[in-house]
């Protein structure tokens, strides 16, 4: 799919929210791939608006981890491990997320935790074209 704009980004990320069904046994996650800049937070906007959920989203490149209430009473937690090759603590913290199952989880930069993130997750690749244009590939059929 191409992307050719910032709204083209919201809009796919809203329309993405349609799609993080609730599982019966745990979060929903969705992993993010691309390069720095490419649009992930962007995404993330997106899917939180479509989510319903009302504060601004932020990057959390500096503070690994934002959490905002969902309005079905679990939490949206956006994770960036680019600064963390190894996780630490932020691993308990994670793994303590992903139990619950109204839970939604974004991750960005996620090779330090992929042991740790379900089978069944979502993955979003988002990529530059030539054109200034993003080219995005997902695990499943939009």
């Amino acid at each position: 799919m191409k992307i050719n704009s910032e709204q083209e980004m919201l809009d796919f990320g809203k329309e993405f929210a349609k799609k993080c069904q609730l599982s019966k046994d745990s979060a929903t996650v969705i992993e993010l791939i691309g390069d720095v800049g490419v649009g992930k937070t962007t995404f993330t906007r997106g899917l939180a608006n479509g989510l319903q959920i009302e504060k601004p989203i932020t990057s959390p490149s500096f503070t690994i981890a934002k959490s905002y209430a969902l309005p079905n009473g679990g939490t949206f937690t956006h994770y960036d491990f680019y600064r963390l090759p190894e996780p630490g603590l932020m691993i308990e913290d994670l793994e303590e997320n992903l139990k619950n199952p109204k839970n939604i989880i974004v991750i960005e930069w996620g090779e330090s935790v992929a042991n740790l993130l379900p089978e069944n997750h979502f993955k979003i690749s988002i990529s530059y074209n030539d054109d200034g244009t993003r080219e995005i590939e997902t695990n499943l059929s939009m």
